[in-house]
């Protein structure tokens, strides 16, 4: 998709289909809104009859298709609901529902007008990014496996008109950086859905070397001698039961700031998780090839650092394994030693991501001594269970480093929720055999209990812990309920979070 700023107006210019906003109708108000005059003026009175007739109500999603009687192509209305709520959200969902609702009708050329769109508090920066983020985002297929495709949207322009003409340069610099952002979620979401046989452990350090090759990215790997010598018993341990054995990735970004702080970020990469000798059930193992979303979007936020030079150093970690059911697989019962040195209780060999994540949190944090250490990970059911398919959770030992997240994630839409670590958690993750154990007697606050253990191997470095379990891919079930920016699979939830408090880090 690809993005650009007209300055002409957009009703007079050659696209297929200009799309305008309704704001929710109250039931007691019939008034056509001004707003819609000009609109009502290009179909010669068709908009005015429909509001007339309710057949437009202004409804989030609701779409409404005019051919224009000039021959000019059509206008779309996109409802945005209540006037109350409108935000740059409910903007990036509107245009994300008009070109998926566009897919296949030979809609090619899209064109925004951007007075009809900047109504408080939507300034002209953010509805730039919120248009930008809502057409890539929202006309994304994993079609790699396809044979045959419906035609998309190809094309957006965005028009100033006479109102915004004189914000051009500024407003060209904030699509340029929110369309380099939006390209690499596109490029992690197509490495995220491969199937595992494809996405092995291997194949995530080949991204790597070729991310490395492209942006000039210092990348080291470790393969299974290396982890061996190191004492990476995590790694090894969950990943001992594939025939494609575990590997450690570093990216380094060298930082666009002398003076900037190291940040590293770790991503959990089970390229595919059986739930090895505790396995799970059927039902929930096809989409057990998204295990690996943290570790990949951590190449998405490698990769989109690089491209915008980013002031802080970035310290990139994929901890990456195949978690299977062999005879040379790790078993409950087992005591795991971990690079830092202390040691692990298997008592299930589902709760595997923290026990990879356990090597790649003690080695970037004692070689490298961040400034801050955040770690992505579909770790925890229980995280689905208390925030839903849409909300990542968020642990943090630090109150800047959760702030900064925390503001990050309002400006992107990707929603965290900031939950409590207390010694009440990190007392049920000791071990009587070992230091400590990847699973407790007592079932509730699994999210907690699994933050509670990745602590344990950051020491004091100031620390943030991401679950996206829910938000990480959407599901056939999952995928209805979500914005319509979402796609069917892997979302690479954290890569557009991640890389504004980024960009923001040197303003804090």
């Amino acid at each position: 998709m690809k993005v650009e700023i007209d300055r002409r107006d957009g009703l007079t210019a050659a696209a297929d289909a200009v799309v305008s906003l309704v704001f929710e109708r109250s039931e007691k108000d019939d008034t056509f809104p001004h707003a819609l005059a000009r609109e009502d003026e290009a179909t010669k009175g068709l908009v005015r009859a429909a509001w007339d007739k309710k057949e437009i109500r202004g409804k989030p999603k609701e779409l409404t298709v005019f051919h224009r009687p000039d021959g000019r192509g059509r206008l779309v209305l996109i409802g945005v609901g209540p006037r109350s709520k409108y935000d740059p959200e409910a903007l990036r969902r509107a245009i994300a529902s008009v070109v998926r609702g566009l897919r296949g009708k030979g809609v090619r050329t899209l064109a925004v007008r951007l007075p009809s769109v900047v109504v408080e508090p939507v300034t002209s920066e953010s509805a730039i990014r919120a248009i930008t983020d809502g057409a890539v985002l929202g006309v994304y297929e994993f079609v790699k496996y396809k044979t045959k495709t419906e035609g998309n949207v190809e094309e957006t322009s965005i028009h100033l008109g006479d109102e915004f003409a004189r914000e051009e340069a500024a407003l060209k610099k904030a699509l340029a950086e929110q369309s380099s952002i939006d390209d690499t979620v596109v490029w992690t979401r197509d490495i995220g859905n491969l199937p595992a046989d494809t996405a092995t452990p291997e194949r995530l350090a080949e991204e790597a070397r070729a991310l490395g090759k492209e942006f000039g990215l210092k990348v080291t790997v470790f393969d299974e001698k290396k982890l061996a010598e190191m004492h990476c018993g995590g790694l090894l341990a969950v990943g001992g039961g594939s025939t494609h054995p575990p590997r450690m990735i570093l990216l380094e970004y060298p930082g666009g700031s002398k003076r900037g702080k190291t940040i590293a970020v770790v991503g959990k990469g089970i390229t595919f998780d059986s739930g090895g000798i505790s396995i799970k059930p059927s039902a929930s193992m096809a989409h057990m090839k998204f295990d690996k979303s943290g570790a990949v979007a951590v190449l998405g936020i490698l990769r989109a650092a690089a491209t915008l030079k980013v002031p802080p150093r970035v310290i990139g970690v994929l901890c990456a394994a195949e978690n299977l059911p062999s005879g040379s697989a790790y078993r409950p019962g087992d005591i795991v030693r971990t690079y830092s040195g202390k040691t692990i209780e298997v008592l299930n060999t589902d709760a595997e991501g923290r026990v990879v994540l356990s090597d790649g949190l003690s080695y970037v944090t004692q070689q490298y001594k961040p400034d801050e250490v955040i770690d992505l990970a579909t770790l925890t059911g229980a995280e689905v269970v208390a925030l839903g398919d849409n909300t990542a959770g968020l642990v943090s030992t630090d109150e800047r480093l959760a702030q900064g997240l925390l503001a990050a994630s309002a400006v992107t839409g990707e929603p965290i929720w900031r939950m409590p670590l207390t010694d009440y958690h990190r007392e049920l993750v000791k071990s009587d055999v070992g230091d400590v154990r990847n699973s407790t007697e007592i079932p509730p606050a699994g999210m907690l209990t699994a933050a509670a253990f990745l602590e344990t191997f950051v020491g004091t470095t100031p620390w943030a812990h991401l679950d996206i379990a829910g938000p990480a891919y959407t599901s056939l079930t999952t995928y209805k309920y979500q914005p319509s920016y979402q796609n069917l699979g892997m979302t690479a939830f954290g890569v557009r979070l991640i890389t504004r408090y980024l960009l923001d880090s040197a303003r804090a």
